[in-house]
């Protein structure tokens, strides 16, 4: 595996360097030994008090796991990111085990998006006012998953995202699962016509 290790106003020494390839070769090889790159950024925290850590994690191809900590030491910091990821993967590995081997291969397909685009529009000072309504200055093109409620709940912890739109395989309409402010899963279905 890949290990990308950088420091935004940090110096990173042997010693943190050392601490975080062990232990991120130590969770992949528990838990899935195909990943394939990993990126940690240390950073200073808010108000140049203690420290932050950005780990990313690229499992497979299109399966991306966030984790951020802050902590008074690099070390710790990194130690809280780790954990996060390491939970992700355990919660991502136990469910591939869950389904039989045509379920698993379904779903790790399911992570695949060739075709996703992103475009950031120019800041146009000429366009009219648009009042009250916020500007759109970012468009993202996805394609969207064919999964059950379970699956896309799983795909939202996995991309550690705010919603997921997909298309539900049991009833073929859209639905959208989002993380509520209290941490909780919200599951929006359309309204079926009388």
């Amino acid at each position: 595996m890949d290990i990308q290790i950088s420091g935004h106003q940090v110096t990173t020494g042997d010693a943190l360097k050392g601490h975080v390839t062990d232990r991120l070769q130590g969770i992949v090889d528990k838990y899935f030994s195909r990943a394939i790159w990993s990126d940690v950024t240390f950073g200073r925290g808010p108000h140049d008090n203690g420290f932050s850590c950005d780990v990313i994690v690229g499992v497979t191809k299109g399966v991306v796991l966030k984790g951020r900590h802050e902590a008074q030491d690099a070390h710790l910091a990194f130690d809280g990111a780790a954990g996060k990821i390491e939970k992700q993967l355990r919660r991502y590995t136990r469910r591939l085990k869950a389904h039989n081997a045509s379920d698993a291969i379904a779903v790790e397909e399911q992570f695949e998006f060739q075709n996703a685009g992103y475009t950031l529009f120019q800041d146009q000072q000429d366009a009219e006012e648009a009042g009250d309504a916020p500007l759109i200055i970012a468009e993202t093109r996805v394609d969207v998953p064919d999964a059950s409620v379970s699956d896309a709940v799983m795909m939202l912890d996995l991309r550690n995202t705010a919603a997921l739109l997909f298309k539900n395989s049991g009833t073929g309409a859209y639905n959208m699962v989002y993380r509520r402010g209290d941490g909780t899963i919200g599951w929006v279905e359309p309204q079926r016509a009388a």
